[in-house]
């Protein structure tokens, strides 16, 4: 098996998702880590990915690949008894969120199993038994919610407190999965709620917003480039590579591949197939990164 890139979780009403609350959902804490991936290819090699790629020596992801390597025998026990599935998980290392405990860093929690023969994700019920038996760790449910209303999930937000110090406040939000459900275009998506502390951090920094005409272009900036995002990247670069000023190049135009890859689809359904002029575009991302994060500039 070459990498396989786990899904993109889509916000909670956007059209992705419309309709996923409809029957049993299991709703579970979303960790502010890095993701992570680790699985056995056809000629039986231990193989690890991050988010968008696979793993090698000298090609790390915060340490993880060198985890898994010393922990190879562990997971290849597990492994060669299913050797069709994946095992896709949080690897958590510090990122914008710095209020987990200390004995929850550098761990590797896993948040789905996903059978590559049936080309399906396992329902937690069925692979949770088979994580214990191995010891690994993994995500359990904070509630399971039948015919749910946004304000049941938005109650589950504060129930977030896996790993976080006490009287730290919350996680970065939840994921929402319906295992019976899919899409109206025939796929199955996660949905995710992030808490408005994320969304908010700097509303101060940046302060009131002014009246008057904007673009197209400048409201799709504002709203899908986000503190979380730039925080992701910038953690990320941070870990690999260490943070200078060289590296304000390589956070721009990482940031600006994301927002292009991973929200194109959901910015054509929300705004009708606009008409975008993406050099207008490019402009106001990075206006926004540095709106987000003046102390980089």
């Amino acid at each position: 098996m070459t990498f396989h890139k786990y899904m993109h979780l889509e916000r909670l009403g956007t059209n992705e998702v419309d309709g996923i609350e409809v029957g049993t959902c299991h709703v579970f804490p979303k960790l502010d880590g890095t993701n992570a991936s680790v699985w056995l290819d056809a000629e039986g090699n231990l193989k690890a990915g991050s988010r968008n790629r696979e793993l090698s020596v000298g090609k790390d992801n915060a340490g993880f690949n060198q985890w898994v390597l010393e922990n190879e025998d562990w997971f290849r026990k597990a492994l060669e008894e299913k050797p069709s599935l994946t095992l896709y998980g949080e690897w958590l290392v510090p990122h914008s969120l710095k209020t987990y405990e200390e004995d929850a860093w550098r761990r590797f929690y896993i948040f789905d199993v996903f059978n590559r023969e049936t080309g399906q994700y396992t329902t937690y019920d069925l692979y949770k038994s088979w994580l214990d038996e191995h010891g690994f760790d993994y995500l359990a449910p904070i509630a399971i919610v039948r015919n749910g209303s946004n304000e049941d999930f938005e109650k589950c937000l504060e129930k977030n407190t896996h790993f976080i110090k006490q009287g730290m406040g919350v996680g970065e939000g939840v994921v929402i999965k319906n295992y019976s459900w899919q899409n109206d275009f025939g796929r199955v998506v996660w949905a995710k709620l992030i808490t408005n502390a994320f969304k908010e951090k700097h509303h101060k920094e940046m302060g009131a917003p002014e009246v008057g005409q904007t673009t197209t272009e400048e409201r799709i900036a504002e709203e899908f480039v986000t503190q979380h995002l730039v925080d992701k990247v910038y953690a990320k670069i941070q870990n690999e590579d260490g943070w200078s000023s060289k590296m304000i190049g390589k956070l721009l135009g990482i940031v600006w591949h994301d927002l292009v890859t991973e929200e194109i689809w959901e910015i054509t359904k929300k705004y009708k197939n606009p008409k975008i002029d993406f050099k207008r575009l490019q402009r106001y991302t990075t206006q926004r990164i540095k709106e987000i994060k003046p102390e980089l500039f």
